[in-house]
């Protein structure tokens, strides 16, 4: 399968912070790339860079064939992009927002209305295509954003926080849309999100943080690299269970969040049953399961993603 994004030693120096730092990845064609990091990483300004709207310090992007530096408007029609934030006309209906778009592409004239349909169809809109998109409600705006995005037919589509302030349903619809377009139409996906569970879908994650990336890796594989079970607990006192813990246990690492202790053991089912017996403190909440994304993105940053990044 062949890279359809090269980055190749990546930097963006301002006046005192050096933003980007040699970063390095590709992109298959055909892959859903999941893009993560806390605030102030770097990762908006790498998309900025990828996208064209900000020039490189240093480095090379290729996307499609296309250098990103000296063939910009190449760049642009090889790519789709859907903003965190609604950049609808809200007072024109949606098939005036997406003939607009149509025009501002140079999409050819004969093929504008076939492809306005096509694209309604796909997000399920083809009945609102007369409605004034003040009207709509924000996931079906969210849905107009990603036809709209789909309508010169991109070979990448940037998906920046695309469910973001939707509720779980409407959530759930939206990716259905965007993993039927996968199939279809086998285009590239590049997305940054909060919600870990739906970077989950993602063939392969890159974690960025302070201006590097420090993994790139399929879902699967990130959290079989942290290993083990996690064991979390509450305690009617738990100051003195952690004093307990740290005396008495060898074998697990032992943090704690909130009100919560967190212990990684390699088997919960060897440990758990003699842990209890041990422990002289009374235990309130118990739970077990397995490593998840947010364990991954805690353990390379130190930090939790709903927390570091909004």
């Amino acid at each position: 399968m062949d890279n359809i994004i090269e980055v190749r030693q990546l930097n963006k120096h301002y006046k005192d912070t050096h933003a980007v730092k040699d970063v390095n990845f590709d992109i298959k064609q055909g892959e859903i790339f999941g893009f993560l990091g806390p605030n102030g990483a770097g990762k908006s300004t790498t998309i900025n860079m990828i996208c064209t709207m900000l020039a490189p310090s240093s480095g090379s992007i290729m996307i499609n064939g296309y250098d990103v530096s000296r063939q910009k408007n190449k760049v642009r029609e090889s790519i789709g992009i859907i903003f965190q934030e609604n950049t609808l006309d809200e007072k024109l209906t949606a098939g005036e927002n997406l003939m607009l778009h149509c025009k501002f592409y140079n999409v050819p004239k004969e093929k504008r209305q076939e492809r306005i349909q096509e694209v309604l169809e796909i997000v399920d809109l083809v009945e609102s295509k007369k409605k004034k998109v003040e009207t709509f409600s924000g996931g079906m705006k969210r849905r107009l954003e990603i036809a709209r995005g789909l309508l010169h037919y991109p070979k990448v589509l940037f998906l920046d926080e695309p469910t973001v302030g939707l509720d779980p349903q409407t959530r759930a619809h939206i990716w259905e849309y965007i993993l039927r377009l996968k199939r279809k139409e086998g285009i590239t996906m590049f997305l940054t999100t909060h919600y870990l569970d739906e970077a989950e879908i993602s063939d392969r994650i890159a974690i960025m943080d302070h201006g590097e990336i420090i993994t790139i890796d399929s879902p699967a594989q990130l959290k079989k690299q942290l290993g083990g079970d996690i064991i979390e607990l509450s305690t009617k006192n738990n100051e003195q269970a952690l004093e307990e813990m740290h005396r008495n246990i060898s074998d697990a690492e032992i943090t704690q969040q909130d009100n919560m202790i967190q212990l990684k053991v390699a088997d919960s089912d060897d440990f758990i049953s003699g842990f209890i017996k041990e422990l002289t403190v009374p235990i309130t909440h118990l739970n077990i399961r397995r490593p998840t994304l947010n364990d991954v993105f805690l353990a390379f940053t130190g930090r939790n993603i709903q927390h570091g990044d909004h």
